[in-house]
């Protein structure tokens, strides 16, 4: 093989492997707000499911409590979820909440099961707000979650880093209320947000050891991996997705 030859095999490895990079970055977060309480919702739950599969989406469902009241109390519930749905319409000043509710990176929100508008609203954001431009990276190594988050290139300068502790199937045996006598599987549900701190448009670095991921209405084994999303805003007002990634945890 000539040198020439060499240097081109070389240039042609240094393109595939920018592109598995490249590839490997996500495109959207699909945040799905759900209930087992809702007759509308699974639907969307088995449509998230599809959706988790597809390794360029960081897809994850968040119940939320509101629902309790019609005969079954949503066993994955966070008050919290309900909260965060409820700031992102206050955010985007459209007083928007149901379920089943996507959330598109941050920005938009759609059908939870109707496909065509969940690919819709993330070519939508992508034209427009350029999401998810911080190369996020995740490991899980040494019995500790380590995430890098690289110094700011673009406008973005900003935002909080969370990390979510995930189940990656639960089947839950809905006995009462709209669903009752039905078994759903949900996928990807977040079991807790973690803030891990303030980006700061530096680089930074954050750890947790896996030992704390566990909490109080579930266990570490019930833990597949965990997701990490930098985010414009607040928690009162959550903005705009500006990098994410995932790492399992066995």
């Amino acid at each position: 093989m000539t040198k020439r030859h060499i240097a081109f095999a070389a240039a042609l490895m240094t393109l595939f492997a920018a592109g598995e990079r490249a590839s490997a970055e996500p495109r959207a977060v699909i945040e799905l707000f759900t209930s087992q309480g809702c007759s509308s919702c699974p639907a969307a739950d088995k449509l998230i499911g599809e959706l988790a599969r597809d390794s360029s989406v960081i897809a994850l469902t968040l119940s939320v409590d509101y629902w309790d009241y019609l005969g079954w109390k949503d066993t994955l519930a966070l008050h919290g979820h309900s909260n965060r749905q409820r700031a992102y319409a206050e955010a985007r000043g459209d007083r928007e909440i149901y379920t089943p509710q996507v959330v598109v990176n941050g920005v938009k929100h759609v059908l939870g099961s109707d496909r065509g508008a969940i690919d819709r609203a993330i070519a939508q954001t992508r034209s427009s707000a350029s999401p998810l431009t911080v190369p996020v990276t995740v490991s899980v190594a040494d019995g500790k979650v380590s995430v890098n988050v690289p110094a700011a290139q673009g406008e973005q300068k900003g935002g909080e880093v969370w990390l979510c502790p995930v189940s990656g199937k639960v089947a839950v045996t809905i006995v009462r209320g709209e669903n009752r006598g039905r078994t759903i599987t949900y996928s990807n549900v977040v079991r807790r947000w973690v803030k891990l701190g303030d980006w700061n448009g530096q680089a930074q670095s954050f750890a947790m050891p896996v030992a704390n991921l566990g909490g109080g209405d579930y266990a570490l084994a019930d833990i597949d991996r965990v997701a990490v999303v930098v985010q414009s805003g607040g928690a009162a007002k959550p903005g705009l997705m500006l990098g994410a990634a995932t790492a399992n945890l066995r």
